[in-house]
C-alpha cells in the first residue's frame, strides 16, 4: 500500500511538471505571436503621427524586432542605408482606417530618396485592377516651396491621390528614407521635419 501511495504522489508531481511545462510553452507561443504581428514593439522615436525606427536594421537589434522582420518577409534598411518610419495613428491620435480620407502634407528629413507606402491591403486579388501603392521622392508633384501633397482616401482625388486598401479596417503608412543623415540621429527630429497626418472625413 505504501509503494502504491508514493507511485501516484510521483505520477501526480509528473503530471503537474507536465502540465506546467505545456502551460509555459503556451502561453510563450500565444505571447511571440501578438509581439510580432503588428508592428516593431520597441526602439521606436515618436515623431509627431510617425514613429522612427532607426536600429530595426542594425546588427544591435533585438529579438523581436528580427522576429517581426522574419514573419514580414522583409529585409530591413542597415544605418548605413537609410531609416524607416511608420503611422498608425493621425495627428489627434485617431487610428488610420481604411474608411477615411487623410492629408499627408509637409516635407521629408533630408535623404537622397524616399518612398512613402500604404501597407494592411491583404493578399493581392488577381482579377481587380492593380492599385498604386505609394510614391517614390522623384514621382511626386510639390508645391513651388518644396512641399507635397498626398490625399490617401478611398475614392479617387485629385493630385497625389493614394487609394485605400479595399478591405476595411487598420492602415499603416510607412516612410523609407534612403542615404539619409538622420539614421544615426533619429531623435532630433522634430514634428516639422515629416508630413502632417490629417483626417477630412470618413464614409460610412
Amino acid at each position: 500500500m505504501h509503494v502504491l501511495r508514493q507511485g501516484v504522489h510521483r505520477a501526480s508531481i509528473l503530471s503537474l511538471v507536465l502540465y506546467a511545462l505545456a502551460l509555459g510553452a503556451g502561453i510563450g507561443l500565444v505571447t511571440a505571436d501578438y509581439a510580432t504581428r503588428g508592428g516593431y514593439p520597441f526602439g521606436g522615436v515618436r515623431v509627431g503621427a510617425w514613429t522612427a525606427w532607426p536600429k530595426v536594421g542594425s546588427v544591435g537589434a533585438d529579438p523581436y524586432s528580427r522576429a517581426v522582420n522574419a514573419r514580414r518577409g522583409e529585409i530591413p534598411l542597415a544605418v548605413g542605408e537609410g531609416m524607416l518610419l511608420t503611422a498608425e495613428q493621425d495627428e489627434s491620435g485617431r487610428g488610420l482606417d481604411a474608411t477615411c480620407t487623410y492629408r499627408v502634407a509637409g516635407v521629408t528629413p533630408p535623404a537622397r530618396a524616399w518612398t512613402v507606402t500604404v501597407a494592411g491591403r491583404g493578399p493581392r486579388d488577381s482579377e481587380a485592377a492593380p492599385m498604386r501603392e505609394g510614391f517614390t521622392a522623384t514621382e511626386i508633384l510639390r508645391e513651388t516651396d518644396g512641399q507635397f501633397v498626398i490625399t490617401l482616401s478611398p475614392e479617387v482625388q485629385a493630385g497625389n491621390w493614394l487609394p485605400m486598401p479595399r478591405a476595411k479596417g487598420a492602415v499603416r503608412l510607412a516612410l523609407r528614407l534612403y542615404d539619409t543623415p538622420v539614421a544615426a540621429s533619429a531623435g532630433n527630429l522634430d514634428r516639422t521635419s515629416v508630413p502632417a497626418i490629417t483626417r477630412t472625413g470618413c464614409t460610412p
